[in-house]
């Protein structure tokens, strides 16, 4: 008989760690499974075992593919299994490609004369889950903000970041959730950040993996109106609530879809880009809607200069932008007091009402639509369910 030993901590039984076993089974005809106690969990690796001891044995004995289950307990985290292995005794052991301590396992088996054999990761359907996967899913927040950005944009894809300079910009509710959506699709809002925060993903990796920037997972992970170091990942200079913009901020619908991973390549006034920011971090540090308007209007000269068509007066508006990579999709207002936005939204059917956001101390809330502007949204049959 030709036996085959595993070892992990299996913290969260997923469809990986089923096909491991299956193909480590496959390498033999039984099956030894080894993982550490809760305790040693900790003690070695500060994991906290998310079953009891008892419940893990029996949900690993409970596989047809496992044939033997045994502790691990030698406090040593590369070898933990040690003792059990050489009670055990067996033929093969394996491992996957990104095990940390295959060298110190590969070592044990030419000390001992077993067969060692490193396994590519696969999974039944589908593409590899980790643990690590699970729990950022189980961690997901239900509702997330939105952002707008006020200057900066660009400076947040690496390849374009300028040391010193910044990235500036605002979460914003209303909120959103993976069952309501009630934003234009290709909105501007970085609505693909938010997608990602809500599924659990690697929302930074996501977002650099469409060749974009990171400020709209960034934003949306802190909220708040924030300040950040242009570079290849968001480093966070400073942040306040956003408090100051409060009545003051709106969205306008230009019915006109954006594509932002699909202007990433233009050319652009770098230069002209960090000035506005540069301006637009005064506003928000000294909380002064007229200073921060100021370099607003300085992201949009240079939108224009871009090619962006010429966007429409509406009420007495501080200054306007596209928002995101602009082309279409939402553009900010902002208003000097509450009372000018009030007489905008009126004048205006494709103006909304937004909020600055800032999540306090981790809560997780749902901030809704008034019903006189979700009403207006769907007359305008702009309503989604998702992105």
């Amino acid at each position: 008989m030709k036996k085959v030993f595993v070892s992990g901590s299996f913290n969260i039984l997923h469809a990986g760690h089923i096909q491991f076993f299956k193909d480590a089974r496959a390498l033999g005809d039984y099956l030894i499974v080894s993982y550490p106690p809760a305790d040693l969990l900790w003690k070695l690796y500060e994991k906290k075992s998310v079953l009891e001891d008892g419940d893990k044995y029996s949900v690993l004995t409970s596989l047809e593919m496992v044939d033997e289950v045994i502790l691990s307990t030698d406090e040593d985290a590369e070898l933990s299994f040690r003792t059990a292995f050489m009670k055990v005794k067996p033929d093969v052991l394996a491992v996957t490609t990104d095990d940390l301590y295959k060298e110190a396992k590969r070592r044990l088996c030419e000390e001992v004369g077993c067969e060692f054999v490193v396994m590519e990761k696969t999974a039944p359907v589908g593409r590899v889950t980790s643990s690590s996967e699970v729990v950022s899913r189980i961690k997901a927040p239900v509702h997330v903000p939105l952002r707008v950005d006020f200057a900066g944009g660009w400076l947040d894809v690496p390849e374009n970041a300028i040391p010193g300079e910044y990235v500036v910009n605002c979460s914003i509710s209303p909120t959103v959730s993976l069952k309501e959506w009630n934003y234009r699709q290709g909105a501007g809002l970085g609505g693909s950040g938010g997608w990602s925060v809500l599924n659990g993903w690697d929302p930074v990796s996501s977002e650099l993996g469409l060749g974009v920037g990171w400020q709209d997972p960034a934003v949306i992970a802190e909220t708040g109106a924030c300040v950040w170091c242009s570079g290849a990942k968001p480093v966070l200079e400073f942040k306040n609530t956003g408090e100051f913009l409060r009545g003051r901020m709106a969205v306008y619908d230009t019915c006109i879809k954006h594509d932002t991973p699909g202007l990433a390549s233009l050319e652009r006034n770098f230069s002209k880009i960090a000035k506005a920011a540069r301006v637009a971090r005064l506003g928000v540090q000294e909380q002064d809607v007229n200073v921060l308007a100021v370099g607003v209007k300085l992201s949009y000269e240079l939108q224009l200069e871009e090619g962006m068509e010429p966007l429409p007066k509406v009420g007495e508006a501080l200054a306007c932008k596209y928002c995101g990579g602009g082309h279409g999709g939402y553009a900010l207002y902002l208003y000097e007091t509450p009372q000018q936005r009030a007489e905008a939204l009126a004048e205006c059917e494709y103006l909304y009402p937004i909020e600055p956001y800032c999540r306090t101390f981790g809560k997780d809330e749902q901030v809704p639509w008034q019903p006189e502007y979700l009403e207006r949204i769907v007359r305008h049959n702009v309503r989604r369910d998702n992105f």
